[in-house]
């Protein structure tokens, strides 16, 4: 059966040529940013800082400064590191797994999904270090020479973590500058400062767009996708095993692995879509960065959404086949105990609320969208914090159970990190590309090629 390409939606709107394409996706980075844009950094550095005020504290006074206690040893520290890493998949399975997958909807949101990558997991970092209690001992958990034996605990998950995340932030970052290098070479083309033009061509690495870099270019970036493609998956599954390999009720269950990468997909698609919906309009890229691509992404909200709501379901049912009367006691202590508030808001966000994108009128309206994923990175938040608390304060000795309830300096933290995040993501927009330009171009209207020559550099 053939198929009509003809009768495909444009993947970018209006007809532009190549050098309005170029000029749309570069005029962020050469023009002076308006009052709207200046604001809202001040407002997200005004975070920043004072996410900074509550991280110096910590360093200061210890984490007695937080509301953890026991049993309850982790509070908001290692919650929030879990819902930051989560954030950060989806980048690499925009850019990687539907690259692979030949989904050219991809090319007007991968640089950015790429980027938010990069800052969600420097936010994730922040936390298990300062939740330590001893940060200036953090280098313990790097490999170090045996001979010195102060090689770090490999039975701790924690040090799995440390090994996951950083090999998903290094490939994650060499796969993000490796797709700027041709557009380094653009802007470098375009530049007409001296000193742009020096950085452009630092960065770009001698590219001259000739057809023996475009062979090696797609051999590297389709070793780096297939390097990449596992850890979407491993990362987020060795961050589970901290909870996984526990023997704690609530903690201990196999389907935590992909319950936690369902939600990591879940929660990374909606803060891409949370930042776009506003993006797209500050910059003006409606044309490159369309409707059509938010569609597609809220679809992925939706079936991501629905597995983890399916997830929920079966911590009902597993605790009840287990026939182990603390496994069923948590279940229904996180349902209808001291949490419950925390876990209804979870379900009610991450299960209910999506279901709205069965309908396409939800699903293309921004207003609507916007409010959905919002709610659902509320959702994912209440889910790692349910997880983590309602576990831990009650725990087998009714003697020591407890209660958690944050300071000021947790919501400080909290609030910082969120911070950091949008701070890096408004200066990458005055400073980077965030549509992929060499990318872009080749799913306009007429960009495919119709003959099939033998190649010769250029």
């Amino acid at each position: 059966m053939s198929v009509d390409y003809s009768k495909e939606i444009p993947l970018v709107q209006g007809r532009l040529t190549m050098a309005e394409l170029d000029e749309a996706i570069a005029k962020p980075m050469s023009i002076r940013p308006g009052k709207i844009y200046f604001i809202a950094l001040a407002f997200t550095s005004g975070l920043l800082l004072l996410g900074v005020l509550g991280v110096s504290l910590t360093f200061y006074f210890g984490i007695g400064e937080w509301g953890n206690n026991q049993p309850v040893a982790w509070g908001w520290g290692i919650t929030n590191f879990v819902f930051w890493v989560g954030i950060a998949h989806a980048g690499t399975l925009i850019s990687a797994i539907l690259y692979l997958l030949r989904q050219k909807w991809r090319t007007g949101i991968s640089r950015f999904a790429e980027a938010m990558t990069i800052f969600a997991v420097m936010c994730a970092g922040i936390f298990p270090i300062i939740h330590t209690g001893r940060p200036w001992l953090a280098g313990y958990l790097l490999p170090y020479p045996n001979s010195h034996h102060l090689w770090p605990n490999f039975i701790s998950p924690l040090v799995w973590d440390v090994f996951a995340v950083s090999t998903y932030l290094i490939v994650s970052a060499i796969f993000w500058y490796v797709g700027l290098i041709p557009d380094f070479a653009t802007l470098r083309d375009r530049a007409v400062s001296k000193i742009k033009k020096f950085v452009y061509s630092l960065f770009s690495l001698g590219w001259r767009h000739s057809n023996r870099h475009w062979r090696h270019y797609e051999k590297v970036y389709m070793i780096l996708a297939g390097l990449a493609t596992p850890l979407v998956l491993s990362v987020h599954t060795v961050v589970s095993f901290d909870f996984a390999v526990a023997v704690l009720p609530g903690w201990h269950s196999t389907i935590f692995p992909p319950y936690f990468v369902a939600g990591a997909i879940f929660s990374g698609f909606a803060m891409v879509v949370t930042a776009l919906v506003f993006m797209r309009k500050v910059l003006g890229l409606e044309n490159v960065i369309t409707i059509d691509h938010l569609d597609r992404m809220n679809k992925i909200i939706l079936l991501t959404g629905s597995m983890v709501g399916y997830a929920y379901l079966m911590e009902f049912f597993i605790s009840w086949y287990s026939g182990v009367p603390t496994e069923q006691y948590v279940a229904i202590n996180r349902a209808f105990g001291e949490y419950a508030w925390g876990y209804w808001i979870m379900v009610t966000c991450n299960s209910l609320f999506p279901q709205l994108f069965w309908f396409r009128k939800f699903r293309r309206s921004i207003p609507a969208m916007f409010i959905v994923v919002v709610l659902v990175n509320v959702g994912m938040w209440f889910e790692r914090f349910i997880i983590i608390a309602s576990s831990l304060h009650r725990d087998f000795l009714p003697s020591s159970w407890g209660y958690f309830t944050p300071t000021w300096v947790d919501f400080s933290i909290l609030l910082g990190s969120f911070g950091l995040f949008f701070t890096l993501v408004l200066l990458f927009s005055r400073t980077l590309p965030v549509v992929t330009m060499s990318e872009i171009k080749g799913v306009v209207e007429g960009a495919h090629p119709t003959h099939h020559g033998g190649d010769h550099d250029g």
